[in-house]
């Protein structure tokens, strides 16, 4: 097969962990491919940082990131620098990762052009177009327009068969976080921690759409109240800077002794404030794969999720924004030593760290063994 040209757009930091891993692995079989990365700066700031994680440098920035900017802003700037790079470039194959409105408007401006569109982390769905908005319709487009679907787990794949994607267009390579994951593990050391040590603490994250205002409010009510009741438990929360999160985070949870409000976290910190606690606490689609590669259970702020495995494996639990299900099942995990164990002697059923090795052999023409077998 001849040497390919594969360009990888990245739009947001989850994608630059996810994608990162894809990038490495072609460029180490440059007899093979041709390889750049395309940053659309959907988040700038948090974007950048990660790609300094990996040591990546990308080959063309659209730098599209404005002050306020809409969806409908960022999907037809996305589609015009897309369009201008098709038609001066060509390149044989288009990869992106997710269900950002990076991905959506890259995988419709790829149809357009004719150009061949490759989804890693294909197939993930709820069945319910708003929930989460705007992520579920994002995929579903990726996945009409898709060529090469990079399906974490059989489940994902599986969907895709259901929706009549061409099976030897259907592959399961496991979810390329968990590459990403260890790499970062091994070469890094964990930095200074706020939870005095050896205590026992619960790390949350809060952010997306849906569970703003009310919703939002009833977790933390919540959690407050679970922390005043457990003194000897801590509460590690990075604050997203969100206005909508920020601000009944600051009134609730503030002044609380064992609740730990601190600035979000860089990737490598995460990593490490993931790997020390006890429980985490999460609305956070990415932390559903990552905590079972770390043996951690997650309780998970939303009452459907795109990652069905997790659940069905028994290392997390769904237990929405509401109040009855997130303190019946902390008291569970801080009394049940038995559903603890359960839930962290579960092996994760994201994969085993090779995706990426897996994606750049189908590239290639060598992958057949990944196919989907319905």
């Amino acid at each position: 097969m001849p040497r390919q040209r594969v360009l990888c757009v990245i739009g947001t930091r989850p994608e630059a962990i996810k994608v990162a891993p894809v990038v490495l692995e072609l460029r180490r079989h440059a007899a093979d491919f041709e390889t750049q990365v395309m940053v659309t700066g959907q988040h700038r700031q948090l974007l950048d940082q990660m790609l300094t994680v990996f040591d990546l440098h990308p080959d063309v920035d659209l730098n599209l990131m404005q002050p306020n900017q809409t969806l409908q802003d960022v999907t037809s700037l996305v589609m015009h620098g897309m369009e201008k790079y098709l038609s001066a470039n060509r390149p044989d194959v288009v990869l992106a990762q997710g269900d950002t409105t990076t991905v959506m408007a890259t995988a419709v401006a790829c149809f357009y052009a004719h150009t061949a569109f490759g989804h890693i982390e294909a197939g993930l769905r709820t069945g319910d177009c708003w929930a989460p908005y705007p992520e579920e319709f994002n995929r579903r487009v990726a996945g009409l327009v898709a060529r090469y679907h990079f399906a974490p787990t059989r489940g994902s794949a599986m969907n895709l068969h259901r929706e009549g994607m061409p099976p030897s267009s259907l592959y399961i390579t496991g979810n390329t976080v968990i590459d990403a994951l260890t790499q970062v593990l091994h070469r890094t050391q964990p930095p200074p921690c706020p939870v005095p040590k050896g205590a026992p603490y619960i790390l949350m994250t809060c952010h997306r759409r849906e569970i703003f205002g009310a919703p939002v409010r009833e977790v933390f009510e919540t959690v407050r109240d679970f922390a005043r009741a457990h003194r000897d438990v801590y509460v590690w929360y990075p604050v997203h800077p969100n206005p909508n999160v920020r601000g009944p985070a600051q009134e609730i949870l503030s002044g609380v002794p064992n609740v730990l409000l601190t600035e979000p976290l860089d990737y490598i910190a995460f990593l490490h404030a993931m790997n020390g606690a006890y429980l985490i606490l999460s609305d956070s689609g990415g932390v559903q794969e990552e905590a079972p590669a770390l043996k951690k259970p997650v309780l998970v702020l939303r009452d459907v999720t795109e990652r069905p495995e997790g659940v069905e494996a028994g290392t997390c639990l769904l237990v929405g924004p509401h109040r009855d299900r997130i303190e019946a099942a902390l008291d569970q995990l801080f009394s049940d030593r038995a559903l603890y164990n359960r839930m962290t002697n579960t092996p994760n059923p994201y994969g085993d760290g090779l995706a990426a090795r897996r994606i750049a052999d189908i590239l290639a023409g060598r992958g057949q063994e990944w196919l989907l077998k319905p």
